[in-house]
């Protein structure tokens, strides 16, 4: 018999953002995701899903009287997410695209001490919530000899 100890998951299927406005964010949404290589598979008045490169994304509008505050990554829950580019040069192709629909780029393109090579965006959605999109060189802290450095962030 054969003891599993795992399960080895095969990455995140799918992310579900909550917006106020689902009007509002699928203008940023429409504009952004299928830049990033996600095509819609679903759209209605409620949500909107895409999906691409082995990724999910759900935006959803929340009822309005369940709405308690506005996002913020300190607080309990996501603080950010962020999609991995193949090449350094598609994090100044996004830099473009985001200013050119007015979105808040919070930080970059910059360099990121977290691994050799680590390059990345952070920017906002129009409920605040925060993307990032990075690109590392070969296998990241996965290579041989190199470690993952908290800085003073973690």
């Amino acid at each position: 018999m054969v003891k599993i100890n795992n399960i080895a998951i095969n990455g995140i299927a799918h992310i579900a953002l909550s917006v106020k406005c689902l009007k509002i964010s699928k203008v940023f949404y429409m504009e952004l995701m299928p830049f990033l290589g996600l095509n819609i598979v679903h759209e209605s008045n409620k949500s909107i899903y895409f999906i691409g490169s082995k990724t999910g994304i759900l935006i959803q509008e929340i009822e309005k009287k369940k709405i308690l505050s506005m996002f913020s990554q300190n607080n309990i829950g996501l603080h950010h997410f962020c999609f991995r580019a193949r090449e350094k040069k598609h994090i100044y192709l996004l830099e473009k695209k985001l200013k050119s629909i007015k979105a808040n780029i919070v930080r970059g393109p910059v360099n990121g001490t977290w691994a050799p090579g680590y390059f990345y965006i952070l920017f906002e959605d129009p409920d605040k919530i925060r993307i990032e999109v990075n690109y590392v060189p070969n296998k990241g802290i996965l290579e041989k000899n190199i470690n993952f450095n908290p800085s003073n962030d973690y």
